[in-house]
């Protein structure tokens, strides 16, 4: 008889270990101080700015690929490091924040809605919010 047990186990070490996702629908609750139901550039630069600091627990000014958890994968760490010195600066972090925005906004009319959160470049922003 196979035990699921280990499986299990594993599986739920890996999802409670993982930092949390926000939905859509949450995303925008959470980073959206007018509560206008949309997310806008300077509400998303803020909440990244304020995860920034929280993902730099030495105080370097810095995030290495070790700091940044997955949000990034290697290439696109690389492509986002124009320094090429293995880590981002707030203003590179911010960049890579910008991009993934205006990618999100298929329509440019400078907000986003749980529907473009939902897709995917939308949910490749909200990896560099949670």
């Amino acid at each position: 008889m196979i035990s699921f047990r280990p499986v299990a186990l594993a599986l739920t070490i890996a999802l409670l270990s993982s930092p949390a996702w926000p939905a859509p629908g949450n995303a925008i609750k959470m980073f959206d101080p007018d509560n206008d139901g949309t997310l806008d550039l300077a509400e998303v630069k803020k909440a990244a700015s304020a995860l920034f600091t929280k993902l730099d627990p030495d105080r370097d000014g810095t995030l290495d690929a070790r700091e940044l958890r997955g949000r990034l994968t290697t290439k696109e760490l690389a492509a986002a490091d124009p320094d090429r010195d293995g880590t981002l600066t707030i203003d590179e972090y911010l960049s890579v924040v910008e991009q993934r925005f205006n990618a999100a906004n298929p329509d440019k009319d400078g907000t986003l809605d749980a529907k473009e959160l939902n897709s995917r470049p939308g949910r490749a922003l909200l990896r560099l919010l949670r």
